[in-house]
């Protein structure tokens, strides 16, 4: 049986153990005075009620096994934390009002980053987050669309087939659908921009050399020709299987054209170069289709004529035209990437064409 000590004991450790554990009140100190949770929270903050209890109270406090103190800094913790995120709360709403007491709904980020606005030269807000103003451009459009690099050397000739035998497959499957079959192209040809920069990095960081800008130029082109699938993503809805295609295809062209830009630059960019003169060809017979009525001519993309500075009333034929201008100035660029090469020189050796879209 429990002795009377004992009992008094257990009933005066519970009853002062009970707020902390299993109360949502949080406990405050001011300077020594005032503690809520009546007289048993102030036996545990060294107010004991009754002095005879002032021995249980000192064992309980210096037990850390209890985990007593634990229990009191959660509470103190949380008001904390709340009083913490009330600033920040207040402070990103006064970060993000402007002048005239309007409230800006763009998120404040926690590293300071202030979200961008960018405005049109007429003063209309620029809505696009891939591509900004200094990034759009007018198209060239006389370029020569006839030129073509005959292939001489084994390489050359290699190129060349290599890329009529992929045009075979393309031909069956997408026939005159020239919609779809420009979103298949521009995946293919978004790759080996982005492929011959990133190596020509990597070997910049290596050697401790200059690019010569090459590295920029690959990479524009890549970014170019990813706008062109951005665009026609607007136009042709590709299909299931489209999709799954695009998987398949680019899987096996990124990894087959990594190996071949590191075993052979001038056979890589050769095989681009002549990837680009059949883009010219399709374009123009995706113009055809257009001008014989076959496909819809429909008003441009609004991302279409933001990015090439085009007029409002602009068409899917206008599109159509900047796109193939595009891919010729794409098919110059590696065409002479792959006759620095064969000069035996470096791209590093010739200044790039930066801008030359």
């Amino acid at each position: 049986m429990m002795t009377r000590g004992a009992a008094r004991m257990t009933r005066v450790v519970m009853g002062h153990m009970g707020p902390r554990y299993f109360s949502t009140a949080v406990l405050r100190n001011d300077a020594g005075a005032g503690v809520i949770g009546g007289a048993a929270a102030g036996l545990l903050h060294g107010f004991p009620v009754n002095p005879s209890e002032k021995g249980v109270v000192t064992w309980v406090r210096h037990f850390p096994v209890m985990c007593s103190r634990s229990a009191s800094t959660v509470a103190l913790n949380d008001k904390q934390q709340e009083d913490s995120d009330k600033k920040v709360e207040n402070g990103s709403a006064a970060a993000s009002s402007g002048g005239d007491g309007s409230v800006d709904k763009s998120v404040v980020s926690y590293w300071g980053v202030p979200p961008s606005k960018i405005t049109k030269p007429d003063g209309t807000e620029w809505k696009w987050n891939c591509f900004r103003p200094w990034e759009t451009y007018q198209a060239d459009m006389s370029i020569d669309l006839t030129k073509h690099h005959a292939p001489v050397t084994f390489l050359d000739k290699f190129a060349y087939w290599t890329v009529k035998v992929l045009r075979y497959p393309t031909d069956i499957f997408f026939q005159r659908r020239y919609g779809c079959r420009a979103m298949m192209l521009e995946t293919v040809a978004a790759v080996p921009g982005m492929v011959g920069g990133m190596l020509l990095h990597c070997k910049s960081l290596r050697r401790f050399e200059q690019s010569g800008g090459w590295i920029k130029t690959l990479l524009e082109e890549a970014e170019n020709e990813r706008m062109h699938l951005m665009t026609f993503m607007e136009v042709a809805k590709p299909k299931w299987y489209e999709r799954a295609l695009v998987f398949a295809v680019q899987g096996v062209f990124f990894n087959a054209y990594f190996v071949t830009y590191l075993l052979s630059p001038k056979l890589a960019h050769r095989i681009v170069g002549y990837l680009e003169e059949e883009a010219i060809h399709s374009y123009t017979e995706f113009l055809k289709e257009l001008d014989n009525g076959n496909i819809e001519n429909v008003p441009a993309p609004a991302i279409a004529i933001d990015y090439w500075r085009l007029p409002k009333d602009s068409t899917l034929r206008d599109v159509v035209l900047v796109v193939r201008a595009d891919e010729a100035h794409h098919r110059d660029v590696n065409h002479f990437a792959s006759d620095i090469h064969y000069q035996g020189q470096q791209l590093k050796d010739s200044p790039a064409p930066l801008g030359y879209h």
